[in-house]
């Protein structure tokens, strides 16, 4: 089995269980532990895989459930520094009446990710790094970390996989910045992942199709564009092909595309490096397939943690 390395935030997502209010007006929130590749990891080590995580948090209790959370899915937490400086991150979130979210991003610990907390990492222990942290390319210590790290695991030989995780009420005006800066990771990386959204920001166009056209042409990566109860689009080798999920009674979709992204990753883990690079498109598809069942079957749970210890090997068979 490979050794997979998740590089990014790890965060206290703190949601408000006011229904229809704002966060001024919200009194009651519920402490759940997040960051994209902080859920990627808890996903990949709760199908069995050998994952660890390269984050920082803070020297206080939020920390400290961060990685007791992780230390439970049996993610390797060594790389997981803590900070005396500052304090873990949160994300404060409350769906209003309207159907939009109210946001408010409290950073702290995860922008100090330093270059040189990064050189500590060996990057041959590893076959695969995943780059999935959308703070990554906020100003900051993190963001040189996060190029230093993507030249590093290139340097190793490292299977390069990449989630933009676009969200807009990170970047608001400077979206710019955010397509740029993904254009870097998708040219380089070995697989990437994207919503049907991020797939028409990150190239200019109005649909889905267009856009797999124009990965296509940009890119030499294969990639995963998902649909939500649809599927998802797979591109490789000049073309596309469309994979199915199943059918679900929805109860949450937070971390369903983490969930997709882990479940691709603990299967290409269970290959050896050469294998992975030269898989067929059937391979691909049978990857996929499974990564779509383990996202649906984490929308059935309330929170991506405690859909997390529902997953198991056998929605990979």
């Amino acid at each position: 089995m490979s050794k997979i390395l998740c590089i990014g935030e790890a965060l206290i997502d703190l949601i408000c269980t006011d229904k229809g209010t704002t966060l001024q007006h919200g009194n009651h929130f519920l402490k759940k532990a997040g960051g994209a590749p902080t859920n990627v990891a808890a996903a990949i080590a709760a199908l069995g895989g050998n994952v660890s995580l390269a984050a920082k948090v803070g020297n206080d209790p939020f920390g400290l459930h961060l990685k007791e959370v992780l230390q439970s899915f049996g993610v390797n937490c060594s790389h997981v520094l803590t900070s005396n400086d500052a304090f873990t991150t949160f994300a404060f979130v409350s769906l209003m009446e309207n159907g939009e979210r109210d946001f408010y991003f409290n950073r702290g610990a995860d922008a100090q990710l330093s270059v040189s907390d990064i050189q500590q990492l060996h990057f041959n222990d590893y076959s695969i790094v995943h780059f999935g942290s959308a703070t990554g390319f906020l100003p900051g210590p993190l963001q040189t970390a996060y190029t230093y790290a993507l030249d590093a695991a290139i340097a190793a030989g490292c299977f390069i996989s990449f989630d933009p995780n676009y969200r807009s009420l990170l970047f608001g005006k400077q979206q710019e910045v955010f397509i740029e800066k993904s254009w870097h990771y998708l040219r380089k990386c070995n697989f990437f992942k994207v919503s049907d959204e991020e797939a028409m920001l990150l190239t200019n166009t109005q649909n889905v199709d267009a856009a797999a056209t124009l990965l296509l042409e940009q890119t030499q990566a294969v990639f995963a564009v998902t649909l939500g109860k649809d599927g998802t689009l797979l591109g490789m080798h000049g073309t596309t092909h469309t994979i199915p999920s199943i059918k679900i009674q929805p109860v949450d979709t937070t971390g369903a595309g983490d969930a997709f992204g882990g479940a691709v990753l603990y299967q290409l883990s269970q290959l050896h490096g050469s294998q992975i690079q030269d898989l067929s498109i059937t391979q691909w598809q049978h990857i996929v397939s499974n990564a779509n069942k383990a996202g649906a079957r984490t929308c059935e749970y309330l929170g991506a943690m405690e859909a997390f210890k529902h997953l198991h090997n056998s929605i990979l068979q």
